[in-house]
């Protein structure tokens, strides 16, 4: 057997949690010496202290820990609400990340203001390409609606291609409109350039038209980040006299696993003013 201590130490949490776990009843020592007080645990009951450990962990008050645990949970059950578990804080951590990085680009935005830029704008003629694509709403222009959209119509996309037995296809190309419902969503694009003749089932094919007149600019570094360069873009096109037409498309020349590796070349549409 072990002393409280022991068992505490054992079981990675403190003398005072045992003691509570004790109090109400979820933990109870397997033998209290009647003289001292003293309690006395098994290894035995370590295992039973990892599931009211794990149930905490998974959003349950004690409350809750013991009623479940009076329906005799087995191991497999209690590693699919852990493994759910794991699932949403992962997500949570994926989503808080992503927020992390915005915060920065806006932070990089806003300390840039009053600053020439060393990015080179180039001003081009954009040719029409045949394209096959997905489409989808979001809420609106913004990274954080924008990109749990066009992250799965791609997947989706690259998916039906390869699966249509389709290759050669790409780079990528991101286009956007209004999505024409007066709350500021817009309707995501998500397209991949394709050899002439492709044809894949639940997928649209065409010519995406070109631009006579375009001022493009290169980002580097994930799509978290593009914010600071897209406002050099605009900045860039007022400074010169010019009107921007439409949303910007986004051209990804590079897209390795290491998103803060890629390049992608933001062309938007322009008139002179």
């Amino acid at each position: 057997m072990f002393t409280i201590g022991d068992f505490a130490r054992h079981g990675r949490v403190s003398v005072r949690m045992l003691r509570h776990y004790d109090a109400i009843g979820l933990l109870r020592p397997a033998r209290v010496d009647p003289h001292s007080g003293y309690r006395f645990y098994t290894a035995d009951q370590l295992a039973l202290l990892n599931r009211v450990i794990a149930l905490k962990d998974l959003g349950f008050t004690l409350e809750q820990v013991g009623a479940i645990l009076d329906e005799k949970f087995d191991a497999d059950e209690l590693r699919g609400m852990l493994r759910l578990r794991q699932a949403e804080l992962e997500a949570a951590l994926a989503e808080a990340r992503a927020r992390l990085a915005q915060v920065g680009a806006r932070l990089r935005a806003i300390e840039s203001e009053g600053r020439m830029s060393t990015q080179d704008v180039v001003v081009k003629k954009i040719p029409a390409v045949r394209i096959a694509e997905l489409s989808a709403v979001a809420a609106s222009f913004g990274p954080q609606d924008i990109g749990p959209v066009i992250g799965p119509l791609y997947d989706e996309l690259c998916g039906r291609l390869e699966a249509a037995g389709v290759t050669g296809f790409g780079p990528g190309i991101a286009y956007y409109e209004d999505a024409g419902r007066g709350d500021g969503s817009v309707l995501v694009h998500a397209a991949m350039t394709v050899p002439e003749g492709t044809a894949v089932e639940g997928v649209e094919v065409h010519v995406l038209p070109g631009i006579e007149e375009a001022a493009t600019v290169v980002h580097r570094g994930s799509m978290d980040t593009i914010l600071p360069t897209a406002q050099t873009l605009a900045h860039w096109i007022e400074a010169n006299g010019y009107v921007a037409q439409r949303y910007a498309r986004e051209l990804y020349l590079e897209c390795p696993e290491d998103r803060s590796q890629w390049v992608t070349e933001i062309q938007e549409a322009i008139t002179r003013a």
